[in-house]
This record gives C-alpha cells, sequence and structure tokens, in this order.
C-alpha cells in the first residue's frame, strides 16, 4: 500500500508545477493508458502495451503539432496579403 501512495504523492508533485494545457496527449498519457490495457490482455502485456502507447502517443503529438504549425503558417500568409 506505501509504494502505491509513495506513488501518486510523485506523480501529483510532478503535474502539480506544470500549466494545464490543450495539447494532444503524448508518451506517458498513451503509455499508461497501454499498460493498462496491457495489464488486462494478460501476463506480460503491461510493458509491450506501455511502449506500443508510447509510440501511438509520440505520433498523434507530432502529428498535432505539425497542424498547428500548418495553422500558423496559413495565418501568417494571409496577413502578408
Amino acid at each position: 500500500m506505501k509504494p502505491i501512495l509513495l506513488l501518486a504523492a510523485v506523480a501529483a508533485l510532478a503535474f502539480a508545477g506544470n500549466p494545464v494545457s490543450a495539447e494532444e496527449g503524448g508518451c506517458l498519457k498513451y503509455g499508461a493508458g497501454g499498460a493498462v490495457a496491457g495489464h488486462f490482455v494478460g501476463k506480460g502485456h503491461a510493458v509491450s502495451g506501455a511502449a506500443v502507447g508510447c509510440g501511438a502517443g509520440a505520433y498523434k503529438r507530432h502529428e498535432a503539432r505539425k497542424e498547428e504549425a500548418r495553422a500558423r503558417n496559413a495565418e501568417t500568409h494571409e496577413d502578408q496579403r
């Protein structure tokens, strides 16, 4: 029970100082989801689920940032006309 409380306290402190953003989830968010899903699939699949989730999250964040850059670039070009 104590390790769970310690982990929860560390997670709370890690996210306490960070501002909230509307950015797509990254490796941590999708990796945690993948680990939970892998845990329910069967023994030993939590690590592989976390790895796949991390990769998917990194890809989603990359795509979201590219889309934001395209939108900013389009706005900049409209303002210059």
